[in-house]
């Protein structure tokens, strides 16, 4: 009897060893249950073949070219990753829709006497509720906003918070990005669903009566956009303000930025990203700093011409902050000092 999705919190109390994803690679690439295992029933070209083959020939010959693949497929993967599956074993199969691909998978998988279930419209029903949740509906929880200018180790102090038992959401974790010019972390961004699934699953597993911490953020991380229900959230949402000597700002900023400190060449090529907004002196002058080494220079500069001036026009705009905090030092030990002292003057 497949499986009906009511709702996202539902999918960590269903009675399932194992949830399984028979789509194709690219397919599961661009989205998957969080957790899911990617075992494909009909690779990217095979999925297109027996498409093409529907359409345009006969489907008789396709759902009888894409029944041998599927038992090929299938036959690999019971050889392969399931081969250490006991008598014992429960696994919840699901494809695009609900239709042939998993239900091939789990008549194959309960012939052999494990309990398979497929799940009822399979990744769309899934991806429904994932809309609904980001999309469509008010967002039940309450974000708490850390802001602050460029260099301010926000992500850090969300570490700490989250370490002293806080609800947090790292978005630029999600997002593989820092959110800024210079902001990407190794390898790739998700795709825009991807991102939002982890989102959906990081918010389904808290408490909607206790705040959710974030860092602020402009509606765009990277390439991927903050979804619209968490946004407008966001917008309202109270802000804690951190601040810290510009000094001490930079030197957090070429430790977190090592990547490009150490690829001069890439680092100059940012640079010259930054040519529209900028006269061509000062961009000249910000070249000779990466050229001769002197990031501290160099982030200085960055943060007083470039960052600074733009967050001082985005808080304008954004009201008071309801408390703030000025920092020291960027330390652990002062970070995890701030998030203790978040936490005690909201009760938590």
């Amino acid at each position: 009897m497949p499986v009906t999705l009511t709702a996202l919190k539902a999918l960590a109390d269903l009675p399932f060893d194992d949830i399984i994803d028979v789509r194709s690679s690219a397919e599961f690439d661009e989205d998957h249950v969080p957790g899911a295992i990617s075992l494909p029933v009909l690779s990217d070209a095979e999925r297109a073949r027996v498409g093409t083959i529907y359409k345009q020939v006969d489907p008789f010959e396709a759902r009888k070219i894409g029944a041998a693949l599927v038992s090929r497929n299938a036959a690999r993967h019971i050889e392969g990753p399931l081969s250490d599956r006991t008598g014992g074993w429960r696994p919840l199969v699901y494809c695009w829709r609900g239709g042939q691909r998993s239900g091939s998978f789990a008549v194959i998988l309960k012939q052999i006497g494990w309990r398979a279930d497929t799940v009822e419209g399979g990744y769309r029903a899934y991806r429904r509720l994932v809309a609904a949740l980001l999309h469509d509906d008010p967002l039940p929880w309450r974000p708490v906003l850390i802001d602050g200018n460029t260099g301010t180790a926000k992500t850090r102090l969300l570490a700490h918070l989250a370490e002293e038992g806080a609800q947090v959401i790292d978005l630029e974790g999600l997002a593989r990005h820092r959110g800024s010019l210079f902001g990407g972390l190794a390898g790739p961004q998700p795709a825009q669903k991807m991102f939002e699934s982890g989102l959906a699953a990081a918010l389904t597993g808290f408490d909607p009566d206790r705040p959710v911490y974030l860092e602020a953020e402009s509606n765009k991380i990277g390439d991927l956009l903050i979804p619209g229900a968490l946004w407008k959230a966001m917008l309202s949402a109270p802000r804690i303000e951190i601040a810290a000597p510009r000094g001490v700002r930079a030197r957090h900023l070429i430790d977190t930025y090592a990547e490009l400190t150490a690829d001069r060449e890439e680092l100059g090529a940012i640079i010259d990203r930054l040519r529209p907004y900028h006269p061509a002196g000062r961009i000249a002058d910000w070249q000779a700093a990466v050229s001769g080494g002197d990031f501290a220079t160099l982030a200085t500069a960055l943060m007083r011409d470039h960052y600074d001036p733009r967050y001082a026009r985005s808080t304008a705009r954004k009201g008071r902050a309801v408390s703030s905090h000025d920092l020291r030092d960027l330390s652990d030990a002062t970070l995890r000092d701030t998030a203790r002292r978040i936490l005690s003057a909201q009760g938590l």
